[in-house]
């Protein structure tokens, strides 16, 4: 996990996982025969008071997480900018073993991320597209540049309803797709993005 912060622009932070187990007396759980249903729901009447089982189990999970030297590691939920949250995920996703996660699917996970972090997004990709397929959804031209596919995603309104059209590209309308990503349809804009492509 460590590489894959540092690889996403985080060169100095750190990534905890906080378990707090509550605690029970185990014995006093009712025997396996006399689950009431599949879903092992337990007599909460028959643990010690202390005792609060929540559907997820007897662990309280939390990731902690400091993004900057010199700080402690707080809850990633209460410090991280959208930005860091996304990189963050990204580092999580990637790090999953491959054999449970075939198939990686990113939803704008590069939201708020700059332009050398986009570099280092897009090697990631291509790292993984290595050993799984990895679908991609982004905003970001250095991202969509490798992909195997590059499809594009347009919403139209028609007799006063929403629809939702997906196209796949030839290799013109991606120079003129990643251009627009890029800012325009400038020649220097069609260049860049021609670059991007080799």
């Amino acid at each position: 996990m460590g590489k894959q912060l540092e690889d996403l622009g985080f060169r100095q932070s750190k990534f905890d996982v906080a378990i707090q187990s509550v605690a029970a007396d185990v014995s006093r759980l009712k025997p396996s025969s006399e689950i009431v249903n599949q879903r092992s729901e337990i007599d909460q009447s028959r643990l010690t008071p202390a005792a609060t089982i929540k559907q997820t189990g007897f662990d309280e999970i939390e990731f902690q997480f400091a993004p900057n030297p010199g700080e402690p590691a707080r809850p990633l939920r209460a410090i991280a900018s959208s930005g860091e949250m996304a990189r963050v995920m990204l580092a999580l996703k990637t790090c999953s073993p491959r054999g449970r996660n075939p198939v990686l699917i990113f939803d704008e996970v590069d939201a708020n991320v700059g332009g050398e972090t986009g570099q280092r997004r897009r090697r990631e990709d291509e790292t993984d597209a290595a050993k799984r397929q990895v679908l991609c959804i982004t905003h970001l031209p250095q991202v969509a540049a490798p992909a195997d596919a590059h499809y594009v995603v347009t919403k139209q309104v028609r007799n006063g309803r929403t629809i939702s059209e997906i196209e796949l590209l030839g290799k013109k309308e991606r120079v003129t797709e990643l251009a627009r990503m890029l800012g325009g349809q400038s020649d220097a804009a069609r260049k860049h993005a021609e670059a991007l492509l080799k």
